[in-house]
């Protein structure tokens, strides 16, 4: 029983470097594999990393510009505020002022309103006046230049003569007078023509014998 334990154990004892190597070879593949993934997990992360990176990069340029425009848009600002302010103190009284100025023309107007409208009236009764006269002058003038007769044939026989009523009624009787005695005479003269032909001339026969 003696003899077979050391035996065992001298197995034992020259199987344990087989044995020892075995796990040595699996934690080696083991380590390695782990380097490998941890590797390409780490490439990864670099690309990643490069990636935001880049990403922050732009996005910083891209801040960069969204500030410079703010920063512009705010200046704009500010100056606009400055203009405004500076026109708040300078154009408001001035404008107050005109403003004053145009009510105390308007009242002035308003007071004047009546007076000018009189003014204008009379001128347009003048300016009707004169433009009357203008016309009567005018007919009178024409009147003037027309001949006696042309004068008188109005006068008799139309109502559009420029003349009184009177001169009218006078002149139309005189017309009529003359025109009565002028048929009383050619009345005669037919008359005294038709007893002479009828006589068959006897004053002639008389005075020739």
């Amino acid at each position: 029983m003696s003899s077979s334990r050391p035996q065992k154990s001298q197995e034992r004892g020259r199987s344990l470097p087989g044995s020892a190597s075995n796990p040595v070879t699996i934690s080696t593949a083991k380590i390695e594999s782990a380097l490998k993934t941890a590797y390409q997990k780490n490439l990864g992360k670099e690309h990643l990393l490069k990636d935001l990176e880049s990403k922050l990069s732009d996005d910083l340029s891209n801040f960069r510009a969204i500030d410079s425009l703010l920063q512009d848009v705010f200046s704009g600002l500010q100056r606009d505020h400055q203009r405004a302010e500076r026109a708040l103190q300078r154009q408001i009284p001035e404008i107050k002022l005109q403003l004053e100025d145009s009510m105390d023309a308007l009242t002035d107007l308003a007071e004047s309103l009546p007076t000018t409208q009189a003014q204008v009236s009379d001128i347009r009764d003048v300016y009707d006046s004169g433009r009357e006269k203008a016309h009567s002058l005018v007919v009178d003038l024409s009147w003037l230049n027309t001949e006696f007769y042309e004068r008188w044939r109005t006068i008799i026989f139309t109502s559009s003569s420029p003349v009184s009523w009177r001169w009218k009624v006078y002149m139309r009787s005189i017309f009529v007078v003359s025109f009565i005695i002028c048929s009383w005479l050619f009345w005669i003269a037919l008359t005294g023509a038709y007893r002479a032909h009828r006589h068959r001339l006897v004053w002639g026969e008389k005075l020739m014998s």
